[in-house]
């Protein structure tokens, strides 16, 4: 295993932040490893603002789901699946470009979350921790008009960085399921429900009685929440609006 690799494996969220700064340079370095990204055709089909006035990042641990540590990290980045550059310039030049549809925004999309991993990895290497903030998703209206968005650029997500408390740094990496029950040759691989169960005892480490209750109690967190209710119109008026 070699070094890259290592970081992977070592890297996990991290949601404390020490006073330790993120200097300049690191910045540069997190930003440009970003851009340095696989991207569709070299369209490079995303935008990043990068949040420096408290007072947006207060907002935002309040809009995304209330999680006051956003507004405690030292750089916060938007990372917008953003088409705009490219539609601005098709129309400049061919008066027969018609509006964008739902496939470039999931083109745009990938495009997006490539770069933000890219600066998550980058990040790592210089000993910043990050922690990817899906509840951008959520007030996209509130958003769109906090930032100024136009038409064909949408919040893909928040990536909130800083360097590690000692707890973040002792805290263990949750396991990951393993290699043998995600990845299937050549077509998927339907599991039968005690398979799916034996995938996820070895996961958690808990036994079958111990999981039902750690289901429910996940569901309940995470599907039945007011927050995904809220994230789903939310996501639709995105649709809605690219269109």
């Amino acid at each position: 295993m070699n070094q890259t690799i290592q970081e992977l494996f070592d890297r996990k969220s991290v949601r404390a932040y020490s006073d330790e700064i993120i200097t300049p340079e690191e910045k540069e370095w997190i930003l440009k490893s970003a851009l340095q990204a696989p991207t569709a055709g070299n369209m490079a089909l995303y935008s990043i603002i990068d949040i420096q006035d408290q007072s947006l990042k207060d907002q935002l641990a309040i809009t995304c789901d209330h999680q006051p540590f956003i507004s405690q990290a030292p750089m916060v980045l938007l990372f917008l699946a953003d088409y705009q550059k490219w539609y601005d310039i098709y129309t400049h030049y061919d008066k027969d470009i018609q509006p964008l549809e739902e496939s470039d925004l999931i083109l745009a999309l990938e495009d997006c979350m490539i770069a933000a991993q890219n600066a998550v990895v980058a990040a790592w290497s210089l000993g910043i921790g990050s922690c990817y903030i899906g509840d951008i998703l959520e007030n996209f209206e509130i958003h769109q008009k906090l930032f100024d968005l136009p038409k064909y650029a949408i919040p893909a997500t928040l990536l909130v960085l800083g360097k590690p408390t000692l707890q973040q740094q002792n805290r263990p990496k949750p396991q990951r399921f393993d290699l043998a029950d995600m990845v299937s040759v050549n077509t998927y691989h339907h599991k039968t429900m005690d398979e799916t169960k034996q995938m996820f005892i070895k996961q958690t480490g808990k036994n079958e009685d111990e999981l039902k209750n750690y289901i429910q109690a996940f569901a309940k967190r995470k599907f039945h929440a007011q927050y995904r209710k809220e994230m789903n119109r939310s996501v639709k008026k995105m649709i809605e609006s690219w269109k």
